[in-house]
C-alpha cells in the first residue's frame, strides 16, 4: 500500500515530525477473545525483542494487547498498523 494512500497518513506524518527514530514505540490493540487473531497479533512483533502484554476484558470476550519495540523509522510503525489492520476484529487503538 502506498504511504500516501494510507488511513495512516496523519500519524506518519505526525511521528515523521517527532525526528528522533530509532525510538521504543507502544503499539495498542482490542481484540476479539480469540486464540486464532491472539496469535495472528503476536506474530506481528519480534517475540525476542517486544515486551507483550495482554489483559481480559471483564467479560473475557475481548483481549487488551499492548507491545512495546524498538522501531527504527516511522515508516516501520506505519508498515505495523497496516499489517495489523488486516487482521479481521483488531480495533487499532
Amino acid at each position: 500500500m502506498d504511504k500516501n494512500e494510507s488511513p495512516f497518513k496523519g500519524l506518519l506524518e505526525k511521528l515523521k515530525a517527532s525526528n528522533d527514530w530509532p525510538k521504543v514505540y507502544m503499539f495498542k490493540f482490542i481484540c476479539p477473545a480469540n486464540n486464532e487473531i491472539i496469535a495472528k497479533v503476536q506474530r506481528l512483533f519480534n517475540a525476542k525483542e517486544a515486551q507483550i502484554s495482554m489483559r481480559s476484558s471483564k467479560n473475557g470476550n475481548y483481549i487488551a494487547f499492548t507491545a512495546k519495540e524498538m522501531m527504527m523509522s516511522a515508516e516501520a510503525v506505519i508498515d505495523r498498523y497496516e499489517k495489523a489492520a488486516l487482521i479481521k476484529g483488531v480495533i487499532i487503538l
